[in-house]
């Protein structure tokens, strides 16, 4: 136990904890209120587009659609570990991005027409459990697309890690951004949305100081 705590001190420092908690928090905030209000709705819009309609859907994209995952925890860990600094400067642009974002999937719902698909293999038959467990819903802006932006967006300056991890989290979001269009999961204006919502979220952040209140959040019962 006392191995397994040492462990968690070492990954996840103190000051990074509850910085961390709210972008948990915030998540599944921004996902679940617009999803409970999609049934009552009758104002989706469409916002799919010619180059969205010829492309062809390819299951194998469907693990890089999962592995994002995967990317945002290894990623947000990484980059909260660097300094206290850098991590309130994330969180804070982070969550004002997810306020952004959930704002407008409330304002402007999306949707598109999905098409069905056949289980034959592996991958499209995790991608009839992502079809099951995700309506065509909370689209624009791609939650996917704004957290794996953050994700290089976040480790650009890092101290801790040699350069080439930015350029390698860049381009792994790259292949997220592909994987949204090629599992049928986003159209392109949702992409060009999650970026811009990012950007826009790190702007505000910095305008308005917001890193102050994730410094008060994460010097609150600690001193590490």
């Amino acid at each position: 136990m006392k191995r397994i705590l040492a462990f968690y001190d070492w990954l996840i420092p103190r000051y990074a904890r509850k910085p961390l908690l709210a972008v948990v928090i915030m998540n599944f905030l921004c996902y679940y209120i617009p999803k409970a209000f999609e049934g009552q709705r009758n104002d989706l819009h469409m916002i799919s587009t010619a180059l969205d309609d010829a492309l062809p859907r390819i299951p194998a994209f469907i693990l890089i659609y999962v592995l994002a995952y995967v990317q945002w925890v290894v990623a947000y860990i990484v980059i909260t570990r660097d300094s206290r600094e850098h991590c309130c400067r994330f969180v804070s642009g982070e969550l004002t991005s997810k306020f952004i974002a959930m704002a407008i999937l409330l304002i402007y719902p999306t949707t598109f027409l999905r098409p069905p698909v056949e289980v034959t293999n592996f991958t499209t038959w995790v991608m009839s459990l992502i079809y099951k467990s995700d309506t065509p819903t909370n689209l624009f802006p791609s939650m996917h697309c704004v957290a794996s932006w953050f994700c290089f967006r976040g480790s650009l300056g890092l101290k801790k890690m040699p350069k080439w991890y930015a350029w390698a989290q860049g381009f792994f979001s790259l292949l997220v951004f592909a994987s949204v269009l090629l599992v049928k999961q986003h159209v392109w204006p949702d992409i060009l949305g999650g970026i811009a919502v990012a950007e826009l979220g790190i702007l505000f952040a910095r305008l308005f100081h917001l890193e102050r209140l994730i410094e008060k959040l994460s010097s609150a019962r600690s001193h590490a």
